[in-house]
């Protein structure tokens, strides 16, 4: 298998270079960029497996480039770098479709592990047969990116849909809070308040749907069709 191809934008040329270093002796291809204005010109040609943003930059902050990544590719794994460590920014970087989200500073074994675990992630996916769920007036289809309720497309963000696939996949099995945060969020993201932020705003949504998603008291959540008493 040829190894994954990683696109970095870090304006710190130390940084840049130090991650560079590390993620190639893993056997990695990387890619270094200074600035956003050379990361898209390199993006519009190339074919990259993983990209890694930094949200402080000149031209264009990371969360920018985010959203704009995510509007063309929905499956493509990104990986947030910051030094802001504020609930605000990890939830916004998350919900915005970021795989993981890195602190500065941090330890190369982490920063290695965390970028083996989000392409892992992707590479199972890629190469699982497009599925599609119902329960009762739901649909889903997660190739596609589509939520109905009664026919009616919802529009949820990269997050709580990732969240609603997760429950989904369950196929009725109660999700511990743990191992949805760990799917959804990551394996390192272990904020138990934006589960239930999440969880609030996907019922909300999905109107009278979100009466499938049931809380398990201090277990989790599952979505059934079966009427809760």
């Amino acid at each position: 298998m040829a190894s994954a191809l990683i696109y970095l934008v870090e304006d710190d040329d130390n940084i840049r270079k130090l991650i560079s270093y590390a993620l190639t002796k893993e056997g990695y291809d990387v890619k270094g960029f200074a600035a956003p204005g050379e990361f898209w010109k390199e993006y519009r040609v190339g074919d990259p497996d993983l990209v890694m943003l930094d949200i402080m930059l000149p031209e264009e902050d990371g969360l920018s480039i985010l959203k704009k990544l995510r509007n063309g590719s929905q499956s493509l794994p990104i990986v947030m770098l910051t030094a802001k460590d504020s609930e605000f920014d990890k939830v916004t970087g998350l919900d915005l479709g970021a795989d993981d989200y890195i602190v500065k500073p941090f330890g190369m074994t982490e920063l290695i592990s965390r970028v083996r675990a989000v392409l892992r992630r992707s590479r199972i996916s890629g190469n699982s047969p497009e599925k599609s769920y119902r329960v009762g007036e739901l649909y889903v289809n997660p190739e596609r990116h589509i939520a109905e309720v009664s026919g009616e497309e919802i529009s949820l963000s990269f997050k709580e849909f990732a969240l609603l696939e997760a429950l989904l996949e369950a196929n009725g099995r109660v999700l511990r809070r743990e191992e949805l945060i760990s799917r959804v969020w990551g394996e390192f993201y272990g904020e138990s308040r934006t589960l239930d932020v999440h969880i609030r705003s996907l019922r909300v949504k999905l109107k009278t749907a979100g009466m499938y998603i049931v809380t398990v008291k201090n277990i989790g959540y599952k979505i059934t069709e079966e009427i809760q008493i």
